[in-house]
């Protein structure tokens, strides 16, 4: 029998790969290079089943008029956002996910920034690679722990759990949490902040674990950063859209707030030149799952998606149809 064709549009951990040939006539990205629209387009009109990551712009135009030949998007993330739900279905196009998977390693780089942020760690790393650093002294790079600090998060996923369980265990601290719909886990993670607005008032570091939704862009502007603590961190390793990111850059340059940590951003690649020079602003490059066992993870759970949908069967991670 014919296999299905699976494009795959960026290079995947190599026992991925060999695992898809096992079920998949797949066609790869040779040179792992960002696919362009035309490309999305081409790989839409010859492939059964696309296996795109968060870097694919899947919007109408994408799609194009239908009919296409593609039955399933099996996205390689567990955000969605970058794909028009509406659009795929339209096509009658059937959109998976990888929740779960990843949970674990993002929660461990939102507390790595924290403690980077925290403890100035990349400031004093720059300096000694520099040759500037000239011995110990009692007050040089002197930062800030965690220990019994206040963490707030907002958005009590799977992600925004993970965190807490981990700050409140590994640490000692305070969590407080907003969400939208609160859970009896949540109740048992930390205090409920009944709004966004009392959360950023009380809260030492605030870590963000939203979706990006039209109601959650630019979550974090102006106004929002003006009722944080002077002393106050930002985390965020959700997704780049969550964040006015000038206003972020105008707040850190006037002492509104302490510091930064972001592994995500509004126009990746591209970082804001602001951001880029100054030193309270720990900037790392979308590292958030990055764990051999988490993408590994990633890319069986997308497998699992295509194998139940051309056995007949409804997807795992089906997010739309």
């Amino acid at each position: 029998m014919t296999r299905p064709i699976v494009t795959v549009t960026r290079r995947l951990p190599e026992v991925v790969e060999t695992e898809l040939r096992e079920s998949f006539d797949v066609r790869l990205n040779a040179d792992d290079l960002p696919f362009g629209p035309l490309d999305l387009r081409r790989a839409l009109e010859s492939s059964d089943a696309l296996l795109c990551t968060v870097t694919d712009r899947l919007d109408r135009a994408a799609f194009g008029a239908p009919p296409v030949r593609t039955r399933i998007v099996a996205n390689f993330g567990a955000g969605f956002n970058h794909v028009d739900l509406d659009a795929a279905r339209d096509h009658g196009i059937v959109v998976t996910n990888t929740p779960g998977v990843l949970t674990d390693a993002t929660a461990e780089l939102a507390l790595t920034l924290m403690l980077m942020v925290g403890r100035r760690v990349t400031e004093g790393e720059r300096e000694l690679r520099a040759g500037k650093w000239t011995g110990w002294r009692p007050t040089h790079l002197v930062g800030r722990g965690l220990s019994g600090r206040t963490l707030g998060i907002v958005g009590m996923g799977r992600i925004g759990r993970a965190v807490a369980r981990r700050a409140a265990a590994g640490f000692g601290m305070e969590v407080i949490y907003h969400t939208r719909t609160p859970t009896a886990e949540d109740e048992a993670l930390g205090r409920r902040c009944a709004s966004l607005e009392a959360l950023l008032a009380a809260a030492e570091f605030v870590s963000l674990h939203a979706p990006a939704t039209r109601e959650t862009r630019h979550m974090i502007g102006p106004r929002e950063l003006r009722m944080m603590r002077k002393d106050a961190v930002l985390i965020n390793t959700a997704r780049g859209e969550l964040v006015d990111e000038e206003a972020l850059a105008d707040a850190l340059l006037e002492g509104v707030i302490h510091g930064a940590g972001l592994d995500v951003y509004e126009h990746e690649p591209s970082v804001r030149p602001r951001l880029l020079r100054l030193d309270h602003v720990v900037l790392l490059p979308h590292l958030g799952s990055a764990t051999d066992d988490a993408r590994i993870g990633m890319g069986r759970r997308a497998i699992e998606n295509l194998r139940a949908y051309f056995e007949g069967r409804t997807p795992p991670d089906r997010v739309a149809d």
